[in-house]
């Protein structure tokens, strides 16, 4: 319910602040006062267009803000899908600068428009004879069978599972694509794949392949250098290392003249058997070394084959090819692993399915269980309310699943004899449609939390006997829901928890709209001028004073 609305510089409103009752508030006054004006500015907080023409003083901005205590209306849900802070205690603005610039706030917070709006017709519901509760949606006619056959938890738990099954139906329709993208190139991968596992390709081999064809094609002059070499030194008579073992046993002989020469004959010891290891590795390499043309010929093509591969998938290097080999073998792996996950994610789906079913045909029982019931109970209203032949009718019809369920209904309605029920959007009168709703409204009154309703003129075209009625069953109402009521009837006026009373002000340069809250003196007198005028009489004020009670 609504505990405090402010409305600042609009139209003719430059500030008006009420704290409407818990129960039936009621606001009358003078034709052309600013009631209809109050309703645009609450609109702005449901989300309607702003336009900076609207603004009393065009050099300062506009501001509607309301304080609500939310807590029985069950939004803790519709907050957390809005991604907002939820609050029992919830406070909603709406700004338009001077320069038409309009932001809207939900406990601080700026939103868009259409989360304003979302949010706000569950606050607000404005009821007039261009009102509808939304009818025209599918969904909210369901949403009214559901709130007077008690359907609501029926109704979670199917779409609890109904966002599960198209969650996973999204997701496996998601795989199904890829699995085919993938399919389409496994071909032309397993043919890579398998072309990189035949070649068995080593990491260090290129390196090494090439060494060996840099001497394998060099192996002529290779050998006869290293040939010249070993006879130089130890392939001849008196070659190079018989001259240095020589001298090596020359210095042994002298190495009791003196430390120094001792030590150098040492040294010249390990240098002379360091130099004829080598000598003899060299003579081993040069007797290894031959000119083998087939031995090119099988090395020339691994490495051809090697470059081939580089050049075929752009690289440079055989670690970088084994990469590639990894990466074609996870993603074949990869499609095996897709189509155990596609069977799993369909078997999921198929459970799902059957659940989300089930669920739907126990909602759908319990809705159609209560369409007699609920068009009885409005077709009897509608008869308290002076439309003896009027009646509803539900029509139903079976659907695929939906966020919904399995259900769409359609309101037929018609207020005269023998007149077929027509969809409301049909409906011509708009004070029997408003009365019609009235009906549907009141009926829901008793089955669960409702915003708060304010009823524009609802009593249009009724008087008397209806009037009361109507009052009655208000009153009624407003014993667990807050309504606002703009009523020019006295009969209904005199029902009211607390009474506004709008009335233009001319004090200033500029005739303003402004709003009183009225004390139990100027209620009765209020009643009274709606009764007999501006100069009631004593009758007019009895009167006032009896249906005031």
């Amino acid at each position: 319910m609504i505990t405090h609305l402010s409305i600042s510089n609009y139209a003719l409103i430059r500030e008006l602040n009420i704290e409407p009752h818990q129960g039936l508030n009621m606001i009358t006054g003078e034709t052309g006062a600013g009631k209809s004006i109050m309703l645009g500015a609450v609109g702005l907080l449901l989300g309607n267009r702003a336009d900076v023409k609207a603004l009393l003083d065009k050099e300062k901005k506009c501001i509607v803000e309301a304080e609500f205590e939310v807590k029985d209306l069950g939004l803790n849900t519709l907050f957390e899908e809005l991604d907002l802070d939820y609050e029992d205690h919830s406070i909603i603005r709406r700004e338009i600068s001077p320069k038409g610039k309009s932001r809207a706030f939900i406990n601080d917070v700026p939103v868009t428009l259409d989360v304003l709006k979302e949010l706000g017709l569950k606050l607000i519901d404005i009821h007039s004879q261009n009102e509808s509760l939304q009818l025209s949606k599918k969904e909210v006619k369901l949403e009214v069978l559901d709130d007077f056959a008690q359907s609501k938890k029926q109704l979670i738990g199917y779409q609890s599972v109904f966002r599960q099954y198209n969650r996973v139906e999204r997701e496996l329709n998601d795989l199904l694509e890829q699995t085919k993208s993938a399919k389409q190139d496994a071909d032309y991968k397993n043919f890579l794949l398998d072309e990189l596992v035949k070649a068995d390709l080593q990491s260090s081999e290129q390196e090494e392949l090439e060494e060996e064809l840099s001497v394998l094609e060099n192996a002529e002059e290779i050998k006869l250098q290293l040939s010249q070499i070993y006879n130089e030194f130890d392939g001849q008579d008196m070659g190079v290392n018989d001259r240095l073992k020589e001298a090596v046993s020359a210095l042994n002989k002298m190495a009791s003249f003196g430390k120094e020469i001792e030590g150098l004959g040492e040294r010249l010891s390990s240098a002379v058997t360091e130099i004829v290891d080598v000598i003899g590795e060299i003579n081993a390499v040069q007797e290894t070394v031959e000119h083998n043309p087939e031995r090119i010929a099988e090395v020339k093509s691994r490495l051809d084959l090697i470059f081939q591969l580089q050049q075929k998938h752009q690289v440079n290097s055989v670690g970088a090819l084994l990469d590639i080999q990894t990466k074609l073998e996870q993603e074949a792996s990869g499609v095996m692993d897709m189509d155990e996950k596609l069977e799993s994610l369909k078997t999921e789906l198929s459970e799902l399915k059957k659940k989300m079913v089930q669920e739907a045909e126990s909602l759908s029982e319990l809705r159609r269980s209560k369409i007699d019931t609920f068009c009885n109970q409005i077709t009897e209203l509608l008869k308290e309310l002076g439309m003896p032949d009027g009646y509803l009718e539900v029509a139903y019809k079976r659907v695929d699943p939906w966020k919904m369920g399995i259900d769409e209904v359609e309101f037929l309605f018609t207020a005269n004899k023998g007149i077929s029920p027509e969809p409301l959007s049909k409906v011509a009168s708009g004070g029997e449609f408003s009365r019609l709703m009235f009906c549907v409204k009141y009926v829901l009154a008793s089955k669960t939390a409702m915003p708060t309703v304010i009823f524009d003129e609802i009593d249009t075209g009724v008087s008397g006997e209806i009037a009361i009625k109507l009052a009655q069953l208000m009153k009624k109402m407003s014993a667990n829901h807050q309504l606002i009521s703009i009523s020019h009837l006295p009969q209904v006026a005199a029902k009211g928890d607390r009474h506004y009373f709008v009335y233009k002000d001319n004090q200033s340069d500029k005739t303003q709209s402004a709003i009183k809250l009225l004390d139990d003196q100027s209620r009765l007198e209020a009643i009274a001028k709606m009764i007999g005028g501006d100069n009631p009489s004593e009758v007019a004020i009895n009167s006032a004073r009896e249906l005031i009670g």
